[in-house]
């Protein structure tokens, strides 16, 4: 992978599950220096165990990304472990599927403070630090929800909206800065995380039959989009939505 120009740099994913753990294994195995940042110690903890971590130096961080305070401090902790920040990958997310009559505000505010503020707030604090350097690279995960208007999805569609929109603003900001912000937005991709809503009596078939490729994601479909949009190869790429959908957003 060296074409990509990744070798050395210093890289924070935050979000140890599924994609996020795809991602880090990426910049890994482009010989990138790693920290992933989740809430879930025990998560981060089976990291350990990833083959595609097995010989990476990954240093893990636990931290809450619903508090303000508790993002700045993550990103100033991988600058220490790290010697500084090249690369920011922000993965962390939640959807609760029902209609917006039956959503209480609560869940509304705790998916807008998760998928969107911690990435308001991460951003914010990597981008201080990136101008500074006077480079950087940034990915979010945004999703075809942000674009597709899909039942049962309104505080996860809101919130991946008002992230691409966030990101073409950071990206506008920054861009003089040598800090290029970018997302990447998937389609329905097979992960731990949408097991069990795949396993459901006809829901693989339904979700499929939406996509013109045939097929539903797979980790290693976001992670090439994500690493191209990281490198070096991706220099004068900033502010745009990478949709990884095998053609969902065509029809």
């Amino acid at each position: 992978m060296g074409w990509l120009g990744l070798e050395g740099s210093r890289a924070l994913v935050l979000g140890a599950g599924g994609l996020g753990a795809a991602c880090a294994g990426g910049l890994a195995e482009a010989g990138a220096r790693v920290a992933v940042a989740d809430v879930d110690g025990a998560r981060l903890e089976a990291l350990k165990g990833d083959p595609g971590l097995a010989e990476a130096d990954v240093r893990l961080l636990v931290a809450d990304l619903t508090r303000p305070q508790a993002c700045e401090d993550t990103v100033a902790g991988a600058v220490d472990e790290l010697g500084g920040l090249d690369v920011l990958v922000h993965a962390v997310g939640m959807n609760d599927r029902r209609p917006v009559v039956d959503t209480p505000d609560e869940l509304w505010e705790r998916i807008l403070t998760l998928n969107l503020s911690s990435a308001f707030w991460t951003g914010r604090a990597a981008g201080r630090r990136m101008r500074a350097a006077g480079r950087g690279r940034m990915v979010f995960f945004s999703s075809v929800s942000s674009l597709l208007a899909h039942r049962h999805h309104g505080p996860y569609a809101a919130s991946k909206g008002g992230l691409d929109q966030l990101v073409k603003v950071m990206a506008r900001e920054w861009a003089a800065d040598g800090v290029n912000v970018n997302a990447v937005a998937p389609g329905y991709t097979e992960t731990e995380l949408t097991r069990e809503y795949l396993a459901r009596p006809g829901m693989r078939e339904e979700m499929t039959g939406l996509v013109p490729a045939g097929r539903l994601g797979l980790p290693d479909d976001v992670v090439g989009a994500v690493l191209f949009l990281a490198s070096r190869r991706a220099a004068y790429v900033t502010g745009q939505i990478l949709y990884v959908d095998g053609g969902r957003t065509l029809v």
